[in-house]
């Protein structure tokens, strides 16, 4: 995955500055009103980069249902709660191309597997 270079760094930096005086602005010293817009700003920032949990929802339908309700790694019958979509590339986001529905445990081995380039046994 791409690293931040120092300008973009410096450039996020100046943004955050911005956008924490603006909250501090609108909220007017009101605690319990800078809390929601921190956490309504992050939300919609986490929604931008993986998607509603509706659109979610439906794109693990259509996996569960193109992939017959199996494990896309170790062709087990995915359980009926806890089945995760995985993306290919994360950079990429949750799309049809780019996920694959996996069980738990296939899940936390390619992330494993992914983040350490050590495949779990």
């Amino acid at each position: 995955m791409p690293i931040l270079s120092n300008e973009n760094r410096e450039k996020a930096i100046a943004l955050l500055t911005t956008l924490r005086a603006e909250i501090e602005t609108i909220a007017a010293g009101d605690e319990p009103t800078r809390f929601q817009l921190r956490r309504y700003i992050a939300k919609r920032l986490e929604f931008d980069e993986r998607g509603t949990p509706t659109q979610r929802r439906k794109l693990k339908d259509q996996k569960a249902k193109y992939q017959k309700g199996l494990c896309a790694q170790c062709s087990q019958k995915l359980p009926a709660k806890g089945s995760e979509l995985h993306r290919i590339k994360a950079i990429e986001g949750y799309t049809p191309g780019n996920t694959i529905l996996l069980c738990r445990p296939c899940h936390q081995k390619v992330q494993h597997s992914d983040t350490t380039g050590i495949p779990l046994p």
